[in-house]
């Protein structure tokens, strides 16, 4: 049935010296729609649409391509495109083949060529419809961002623009599955090998096509964790050695908060065949418009402009503006959380910014950190693997709010400046050059760069891992040779701050950071060679530069017949909710959790996740990861439940993977099947 629904038309009054918004002058309605493949298969589309206009008016199209199921996703969606639908765009949400309310076999994995493939046809359509004029663009935050990527470097020639959000181009560096090289578990992995069982809403068809296309089919994490190394698996859909292949305009948003935010400066760098424009602000992975933390800005006012550009042909006066927006963040204390990140706006003509400047400190053998040149020596660190819980912040990965690092401190080898006699701001990605040794084969280092203010608290500003096996590649790894010394390029992830008069500048080494990522399986000692080491930093000297009046963000309008009934955390995934050491066994235990539900038209869906990490300091090959997930569905009548437990284990060989997946109806087991698989390690 056709659902029709009026958007109230408004007018959002500027800020003092903001940019002029473009006015709402049309309403909204939402049009359920197919689109056939060359197959026979049929990706299901919501496509909202201006009303109001004239007849036979032509708009471009904006895709949103997903599997995060787009019945369910209406009250988002509404609100998020209610602003580029009343300006003249229509937009289409399309359900990923075997995903949502999509038909077909639910694709392999993430960004597989099938995806792609489809991607090719829908855009094709949207662009040959009645009320489409032929251009279409991509955007996304997440998912949506990486394929907008992917599919603005196939040359499809529809495909006019993309804007993408807290996205990556690179799979294995900087993806949830292998962070800097090394092996990470993440809650997204686990929540979306049950979702992606599930038929679509709100029938929830449970027949044989289900078990054949979605119950039954492997786990992606299974997929994940067979490909330990960088390589043709990643290379696949990964435009980091091919960026001359983009020749769509692009526009990339990331924040501070966000791993995903490495990508943004390696584009606008690298893309030289196509017009390129970022921003990086405070928020985390979120949309800008909904921030954590503030402030945010109205991102969809700038991508307008974006895409009245190039989809619609108008001079918006978005390429006279300089291409990188960024907001430089001023200390605060550790978190980890954060409702406001203090600092300012700026504009840069792009990146590199040529005006800054390499500052060398090297770490001293009294654990100070210095300009000047180093005496020699060699400093002992035991490895600790149950630490580093300080350096992931609540949700564990590279971006988020990071906790006070003094209890990872404690377990590092630190090296602290003295207190600085000026403001110091750095941008850009510090380097943490280490000559270092191991007593084992195998060994993960940890730099991390902080801020210690004079109270003593100390704040994370940027950090990253190096996998020692992947010293000269990530491709053909090498075992370490015991006690022979090597060098390390640690690039730290991309950063702003400013670090204050008076405070210290600290250099942290370590070799864990549990249970972010996978620790190495042998106990062993590292050393880090003191007169062979340094810290740069990308110190930028202060200029006058044009301030972006971005417009705050605005007020989005609602859907009726969708309610939030429990909230969930922050991120949405399971977030660390304690830590257990045991200081008579050794063994330490952290766990996360969330639980999130909502009201539909049809009935109640709740989600409820927990996982549980543990480790034994003198045992670090036998990590264990154990976790559940339960999606509860009521309908009138009607009860389904999925439910999965995972468990993931390691010895000093190999992987051990158990998953179990079952459905049940009314209490009633209805399909159950399990996975379990040994995964050899392979230089992880």
């Amino acid at each position: 049935m056709r659902l029709f629904l009026l958007l109230f038309l408004f007018t959002k009054a500027g800020i003092a010296g903001a940019a002029s918004e473009k006015p709402a002058t049309y309403g909204m309605e939402i049009r359920p729609a197919t689109i056939a493949m060359a197959d026979g298969i049929r990706l299901a589309a919501n496509l909202y649409q201006p009303t109001g206009g004239k007849a036979g008016e032509k708009f471009p199209v904006l895709l949103e391509y997903l599997p995060y199921r787009k019945q369910e996703a209406r009250s988002r969606d509404w609100a998020v495109y209610s602003y580029f639908v009343t300006r003249g765009y229509v937009v289409a949400k399309v359900d990923i083949r075997g995903t949502g309310n999509s038909e077909g076999r639910l694709i392999p994995y993430e960004y597989s060529e099938v995806e792609q493939k489809d991607g090719d046809a829908v855009i094709d359509w949207l662009s040959k419809q009645p009320w489409s004029n032929g251009n279409v663009g991509m955007f996304g935050i997440s998912w949506g961002g990486f394929n907008s990527i992917q599919m603005a470097a196939r040359r499809v020639p529809a495909l006019k623009a993309i804007v993408a959000i807290d996205a990556t181009e690179d799979l294995f560096q900087d993806d949830v599955h292998y962070m800097d090289g090394i092996m990470h578990l993440d809650s997204w992995e686990m929540s979306m090998d049950l979702d992606n069982s599930r038929p679509g809403a709100p029938d929830y068809t449970i027949d044989d096509d289900n078990f054949r296309n979605r119950f039954d089919t492997e786990p992606w994490m299974l997929t994940y964790k067979n490909r330990q190394r960088d390589g043709p698996f990643w290379d696949r859909a990964s435009v980091r050695d091919r960026y001359g292949d983009i020749r769509v305009p692009a526009f990339l948003i990331g924040g501070w908060y966000d791993g995903y935010r490495d990508s943004v400066p390696r584009m606008l760098e690298h893309v030289k065949n196509a017009p390129v424009k970022a921003i990086v602000g405070a928020w985390n992975h979120t949309w800008p418009s909904e921030p954590y933390p503030q402030p945010g800005m109205e991102w969809r006012h700038e991508a307008v402009r974006w895409f009245d550009q190039f989809l619609k042909g108008e001079d918006t006066g978005i390429l006279d503006e300089p291409r990188f927006a960024v907001y430089v963040r001023d200390w605060h204390p550790p978190g980890p959380y954060l409702a406001y990140a203090p600092g300012r706006w700026r504009y840069e003509e792009g990146w590199p910014i040529r005006r800054i400047q390499e500052r060398v400190l090297y770490p001293q053998p009294n654990h100070t950190l210095a300009s000047g040149a180093p005496g020699t020596a060699t400093h002992l660190l035991r490895y600790i693997p149950s630490v580093g819980f300080e350096a992931g912040g609540p949700v564990m990965w590279w971006g988020d709010v990071a906790h006070d690092q003094r209890g990872t401190d404690a377990f590092s080898l630190t090296y602290d400046s003295e207190p600085l006699a000026e403001d110091l701001e750095i941008l850009g990605f510090p380097h943490a050059l280490l000559k270092v040794a191991a007593s084992a084969p195998r060994a993960n280092w940890f730099a991390r760069l902080s801020d210690v203010a004079p109270d003593g608290t100390v704040t994370q500003v940027a950090g990253a891992a190096m996998n020692g096996t992947h010293r000269e590649s990530a491709r053909d790894p090498k075992a370490i040779v015991p006690g022979e010394a090597f060098d390390l390029d640690v690039e730290m992830h991309f950063t702003s701050w400013v670090f204050p008069k008076g405070h210290r500048i600290r250099l942290a080494v370590n070799n864990a950071q549990w249970p972010m990522l996978w620790p190495t399986p042998d106990p062993m000692t590292t050393e880090l060679r003191i007169g062979d080491s340094r810290l740069t930093l990308p110190v930028v000297p202060y200029e006058q530069r044009p301030v972006p009046d971005f417009l705050p963000p605005s007020k989005d309008p609602k859907y009726p017949g969708y309610e939030t009934l429990e909230t969930g955390t922050t991120s949405g995934y399971g977030e660390i909710s304690s830590v257990d050491r045991n200081p008579q066994t050794g063994v330490v235990v952290a766990k996360a959790t969330n639980e999130s539900g909502v009201r539909f038209p049809w009935g109640t869906e709740r989600d409820f996740e927990t996982i549980r990490y543990e480790i034994k300091d003198d045992a670090p090959a036998d990590a264990r990861v154990t976790g559940t997930h339960r999606m509860e569905v009521e309908l009138p009548g009607r009860k389904l439940v999925w439910d999965a437990a995972l468990t993931f284990t390691s010895d000093h060989d190999n992987f051990h993977y158990s998953y179990h997946r079952r459905l049940t109806e009314n209490g009633n087991l209805v399909r159950e099947k399990s996975w379990n698989q040994t995964i050899p390690r392979d230089y992880q």
